[in-house]
């Protein structure tokens, strides 16, 4: 988990904007097959959205970075995580959770009473 900390500025002018949406755009349409491009959509229609969206810019003076293995989740759910990050190909992260799930995880939570009517 990462903090930032810094300015915020926001920005409603044109240019910006399009150029933020063009580079998301790039790379989220980069894996696909058949790559769709801003200018594939009606001007009118793109203008129009883009009237309707504000840039966000931060200007990150600080990170705070925290590593978390799940060490407040139950065993079980500690351990399916790591199984399921080594079987995506992520076998360092997969066994260092796995590593951990024994001594740091909490306990089974016990059944609440159920409410009164």
């Amino acid at each position: 988990m990462v903090h930032a900390h810094g300015r915020i500025r926001l920005h409603d002018d044109e240019k910006f904007v399009r150029g933020v949406v063009a580079r998301l755009t790039r790379a989220h349409e980069a894996s696909q097959p058949s790559q769709w491009k801003m200018g594939d959509g009606p001007k009118d229609y793109i203008d129009a959205l883009l009237r309707r969206i504000v840039g966000l810019q931060i200007d990150i003076t600080r990170l705070v970075g925290k590593s978390k293995l799940g060490q407040d989740e139950v065993a079980r759910d500690i351990c399916g995580a790591g199984h399921a990050l080594r079987a995506c190909g992520q076998h360092e992260i997969g066994d260092a959770v796995l590593a951990r799930a024994g001594d740091r995880a909490a306990p089974l939570p016990s059944p609440r009473p159920a409410p009164l009517p």
